[in-house]
């Protein structure tokens, strides 16, 4: 219970700091490179998403160091909901039908599908054989879902580079897991930790494989992609990893349910205005 809470946690904190940087890049001008830095580092409510960037990152961690990895990285993708709410809240724009049957399709596709899962934290750390198992197939997923892009465009291919983004942020997770257990064990030895370095390097890859798919089609191809191979992935890494038990049998119609229900909220999200288009704050939140 105290991971979940911990995740919803990093999940709002996320979904604020989403919020503040999209207003802080609505109230400058178009800018490119250093000069955009330059320009958001004096708005305090950038470097306020900053921190809620930060904030996130820290119960993320203590979420993954309290719980199971198959059970911290679904509750994340709640980020979405809780996004178009504050959006809502900030911009001054009422969302629509379709985006709350979209915030209720994802938060309830959620529930179901942990309730059905019930994921339990693992009772072993990965080898060294492992983790070069691990790394090489997800290498090999993620070169295969980007060389199989570029032989499609559209939604097709931004849908593959989104699965490939969700991918690498689970696998990122797992990096952050294993990078708790070595500061509680000697907290100075992280910094020369290469789970440290190689967290560091899969969240790059990762959100630079978000960006492409973000910029190689519609919002509506690259979210639902993105939204549901982050927790799926994150399963897989936590069951053989990390030996993280989950129901299967008649369990996993439930699942599955929960998964069609989380894809279907996230296309409904994606179709929204608020994501869509630039939405003018009200003159009395400006």
């Amino acid at each position: 219970m105290v991971s979940v809470i911990l995740a919803l946690f990093a999940a709002g904190c996320n979904a604020v700091a989403s919020v503040l940087q999209r207003r802080a890049a609505r109230s400058v001008p178009y800018l490119k490179g250093f000069r955009l830095v330059l320009a958001l580092v004096r708005k305090p409510v950038w470097l306020g998403g900053i921190a809620a960037l930060i904030g996130g990152f820290v119960f993320q961690a203590a979420a993954l160091n309290a719980g199971a990895l198959a059970l911290v990285q679904p509750v994340l993708i709640i980020e979405l909901p809780f996004t178009m709410v504050l959006m809502s809240w900030m911009f001054g724009v009422a969302l629509d039908r379709r985006s709350w049957l979209g915030v209720g399709a994802m938060t309830g596709g959620l529930a179901v599908l942990l309730a059905s899962a019930s994921p339990s934290p693992g009772d072993r750390t990965p080898t060294p054989l492992e983790w070069a198992l691990a790394t090489l197939v997800t290498i090999a997923v993620v070169t295969g879902l980007v060389l199989a892009s570029r032989l499609v465009t559209g939604a097709a291919r931004a849908a593959a580079l989104g699965v490939a983004a969700g991918v690498g942020f689970a696998f990122t997770a797992t990096f952050i897991k294993e990078s708790t257990v070595v500061f509680q064990e000697d907290s100075a030895r992280l910094a020369t930790s290469w789970q440290l370095y190689a967290m560091v390097a899969a969240g790059l890859v990762s959100l630079f494989l978000l960006q492409s798919a973000l910029q190689s089609g519609t919002l509506v191809a690259a979210q639902p992609a993105l939204t549901t191979s982050d927790p799926v992935a994150s399963i897989m890494y936590g069951t053989t990893m990390f030996g993280e038990d989950i129901r299967t049998g008649v369990w996993v119609l439930p699942e599955t349910l929960g998964i069609v229900s989380i894809i279907c909220g996230s296309l409904l999200l994606a179709q929204s205005p608020l994501v869509r288009d630039r939405p003018r704050a009200s003159p009395a939140r400006r």
